[in-house]
């Protein structure tokens, strides 16, 4: 069995209090939880963020559909280009909507860490294993006493 892929594999840590490397995360996760090799998830993560520059959902959210499914075909996402660039856009819109654009806003209308989890889930195309791979790096810095309120 090959080792899951981190964050320091993609060139950064995730840290309290840093909302770019927690959305850097979600979306890593977002992108390694859909049946695809973990190859071509971090491929397509360096063209989404470090080609073009992908760290916020605002910034996701400046893209059109056409341009995302260009980035997601460029880093070799192809099998699922239209329905993954058009889950990005709902995904961004959610959360600048209802999150002030910020993962440490969903942490902070959580109750605790099971609703957390359960308004990560909510989002159109996280699933559970999108959830667990997020949560296994960024629970700690999230949840840092292993529970909120």
């Amino acid at each position: 069995m090959r080792r899951q892929l981190l964050p320091r594999d993609l060139g950064f840590e995730v840290r309290a209090g840093d909302e770019p490397s927690l959305f850097k995360w979600f979306l890593a996760s977002f992108l390694f939880g859909n049946r695809i090799s973990q190859e071509i998830a971090a491929a397509t993560w360096r063209v989404l963020v470090e080609v073009h520059g992908c760290d916020s959902p605002q910034k996701l959210c400046g893209f059109t559909h056409a341009q995302l499914v260009r980035m997601l075909g460029a880093g070799g996402y192809r099998r699922y280009d239209e329905s993954t660039a058009t889950r990005l856009s709902l995904l961004c819109r959610a959360l600048l909507d209802d999150y002030e654009g910020r993962i440490g806003g969903i942490a902070e209308a959580a109750e605790n860490r099971e609703d957390f989890e359960r308004r990560l889930l909510a989002f159109k195309g996280v699933g559970p294993v999108t959830s667990g791979i997020f949560m296994r790096e960024a629970e700690a810095v999230l949840f840092p006493d292993g529970e909120r309120r």
